[in-house]
């Protein structure tokens, strides 16, 4: 949550709206701070998987009958619901640089549902292999695995709804002419790494044999 709060309290440059005529220099976007991030935490979780898949192959039998207890359907919806909110987030991101509020608020909203479509569900997911009797700390190492890196990655998303909602209440107080977005850029690089990890974790987790 720490991630969410340096978004919005971390002061843009104050000589660069996002709609102003002359084109920028080429940069990342948002905060250099955030990329910092990114590198760690893709990092982090490029060992995590590196651990699944050699566990994976040692223990593949295992593997493959644990991996038939998901809900398959359930991880593709949550796959539309984050793809989506990212575009959303994409858009909003546009918006604030053709000036307009309003439609930037639009989209901030509409991904952050997405997201906490996402969130649901997931939540959902975790309700019911509890009420199978499944869950961390059974012997059972895919499901080990499975809560570790979904667990994970949902602290992520919930991070990023946050940083999402503080970067919307700060566009409410922007002027109407003067919008800056760089803490939404910031916020957005976050969410789109979100987004990314979930495109290995799915594939990953719930659909390789």
């Amino acid at each position: 949550m720490a991630i969410a709060c340096f978004i919005v309290s971390h002061p843009p440059p104050p000589d660069r709206p996002m709609h102003a005529a002359a084109r920028p220099a080429p940069r990342l976007p948002g905060d250099v701070f955030i990329w910092y991030v990114i590198l760690l935490e893709g990092a982090t979780f490029c060992v995590l998987f590196g651990a699944f898949a050699f566990t994976r192959v040692r223990h593949l039998e295992l593997f493959n009958a644990a991996q038939q207890q998901l809900d398959l359907s359930a991880g593709a919806i949550n796959t539309a619901l984050l793809l989506t909110a990212s575009w959303c987030v994409a858009r909003a991101v546009l918006a604030v640089r053709g000036g307009t509020r309003g439609t930037a608020l639009g989209w901030l909203a509409a991904g952050m549902a997405g997201g906490a479509g996402f969130v649901g569900l997931k939540l959902k997911e975790y309700g019911d292999k509890f009420d199978q009797g499944i869950g961390l700390g059974q012997d059972n190492l895919f499901f080990d695995f499975y809560f570790i890196l979904t667990g994970f990655h949902l602290l992520h998303v919930l991070a990023g709804l946050l940083a999402l909602g503080l970067v919307a209440v700060g566009l409410l107080r922007q002027r109407r002419d003067a919008l800056n977005g760089h803490a939404l850029e910031t916020a957005a690089a976050f969410w789109h790494l979100v987004d990314l990890l979930w495109l290995v974790l799915f594939p990953l987790v719930y659909v390789m044999r």
